[in-house]
This record gives structure tokens, sequence and C-alpha cells, in this order.
């Protein structure tokens, strides 16, 4: 088993851990550490076992958030898989100026067919 010497709030402390994760459990203490930076830049005296519970307070609402979230994210994704799929337009395609002119000749035609149909 492994050990990790740690300092939060200027008090070392002795963190028991498996082995191989001592730089985890160190990341989390710098987390920790930061909220402790946090909280202190409030102001104000606080014992050490005060300021744990604020540091504890503050990942505990990070981690609500967190979870919150992860569900809303998750509802979304269910909706998403639930609903029906949309099929894929292809682009629209851009006129073809040749294709215009070639129209307006064949309109012209049957016009003169048309009119050609009436006098007749």
């Amino acid at each position: 088993m492994g050990q990790v010497t740690v300092r939060v709030n200027g008090y070392s402390h002795t963190i028991g851990c498996k082995d191989g994760e001592e730089q985890h459990v160190q990341d989390l203490i710098a987390q920790i550490e930061e909220k402790v930076r946090v909280i202190r830049a409030m102001g104000g005296q606080f014992s050490e076992a005060r300021m744990l519970l604020h540091v504890a307070l503050l990942l505990a609402d990070e981690a609500n958030d967190l979870r919150i979230e992860l569900a809303r994210l998750r509802t979304q994704g269910a909706q998403a898989a639930a609903a029906p799929q949309l099929l894929a337009l292809p682009p629209e395609p851009q006129p073809d100026p040749r294709l215009a002119e070639r129209l307006s000749r064949i309109a012209e035609r049957i016009e003169g067919l048309a009119q050609s149909l009436e006098k007749g």
C-alpha cells in the first residue's frame, strides 16, 4: 500500500492509497488546496476543521452541478436516440445559366405552338 505526505492549509497529512495512485492523490490534493486559497481570499480566520468543511462544501457543490449537467445530457441523449432520424437532404443545386436559357427557348417554342394552334 502506498502513502503520500501532502500539505493542506499549511498542515502535513499522510494519506494511504493503492500502489501507483500516489500522483492521483497529489492531483486531488492540489484541487483541495486551490479551494483553500479561494476561501482564504474571502478573508476571515478559520480553524483547520472549518476551512476543510468549507472546501468540502465547495467540492460537493461542484459535484452536484456536474451530476445535474450529466443527467441533463443523458436525458438529451436518450431523447435524441428515441427521435426519428431526419434524412439528410442533398444540397440544393445551383442554377445552371445554360439550363435557364434552354428553358426560356423551350417556353418560347411552346408559346409559338400555342399561338399556331389558336390561329389554326
